[in-house]
């Protein structure tokens, strides 16, 4: 037998079965702690203010369902394509089979994929709308994330009306390899197709909106905003100062950076979100 041959552990009988973790500290998830200003305030307050630190105003990554909340008129939105389940087309496995890590991932955030999509209504006005789930696998694009992007576009041409996407990602989903990268196309030629009703499309990134993403429909808005103080790029800052073998300026890749060098039209903080989409509908559809 080899050196570095390793075999399995058998456990027997007599094994003393696994400590159970010790409980949650009392009180625990009662109170934020803001990454940027380290000001600690009520989780409640905290999350009343839309998951913005009411202290310096950092805007954290929000659940995908508070977004919904937050831009669209109350109990306007309704679900679709909620019944496309992403598959495991090139059997891959890492430290974790591919399957296995979608299974577990939907128990952690009851969500089928990193994308949620429907229709819905921004003071009065149908549009059709999809967001991005950075709690579902870093909200990387898949197969399945393509395909509501595409029906996205697809719903808002054959009802004349408005989209509208929300983009927060870290890019192609590794795990479905060239499948993955086949919907920068996908999106991008439905995005194509809708120009021809002559309906805007608002593409609004988030932190982050990183790699493939950035790289097709999210940077191919007829208005490009973010909010404030996002990551947005196609590679990250650290590739590319190992690539280029130089030190970036301040802020690089920042939504202020890019608002800065014409990038994108405009920087909107989170508690105006809604009204200025309601007045961007106003003047162009």
């Amino acid at each position: 037998m080899a050196w570095f041959s390793k075999q399995k552990k058998v456990k027997t009988k007599e094994s003393t079965p696994a400590a159970p973790p010790p409980p949650a500290a009392k009180g625990e998830g009662i109170w934020y702690k803001c990454d940027a200003c380290e000001n600690v305030v009520a989780r409640a307050e905290y999350e009343k203010n839309w998951h913005v630190c009411p202290s310096c105003g950092q805007h954290d990554i929000m659940p995908i369902r508070r977004r919904f909340e937050l831009v669209l008129d109350p109990g306007s939105f309704q679900e679709l394509d909620a019944d496309l389940n992403p598959q495991d087309p090139l059997g891959f496995s890492d430290a974790k089979r591919y399957r296995d890590r979608l299974r577990s991932t939907y128990k952690a955030t009851g969500l089928r994929d990193a994308f949620v999509s429907g229709v819905g209504a921004i003071e009065g006005k149908p549009v059709s709308i999809g967001c991005f789930a950075f709690e579902f696998m870093g909200g990387s694009m898949g197969s399945v994330v393509g395909e509501k992007v595409a029906r996205v576009l697809d719903r808002a041409y054959e009802r004349r009306i408005p989209a509208i996407v929300f983009s927060s990602t870290g890019g192609a989903r590794m795990q479905e390899g060239i499948f993955s990268l086949m919907q920068m196309a996908k999106t991008s030629a439905a995005l194509n197709r809708f120009r021809a009703v002559r309906k805007p499309y608002v593409s609004v990134m988030l932190h982050p909106t990183t790699g493939g993403v950035a790289a097709s429909f999210a940077w191919l808005g007829d208005v490009v905003i973010a909010e404030p103080k996002a990551l947005i790029g196609f590679a990250g800052p650290r590739v590319i100062e190992q690539t280029i073998r130089e030190k970036l300026p301040p802020g690089f890749q920042r939504s202020e950076f890019l608002l800065e060098h014409g990038m994108i039209d405009a920087i909107v903080h989170r508690h105006e979100l809604r009204s200025r989409l309601g007045q961007i509908l106003s003047l162009l559809a």
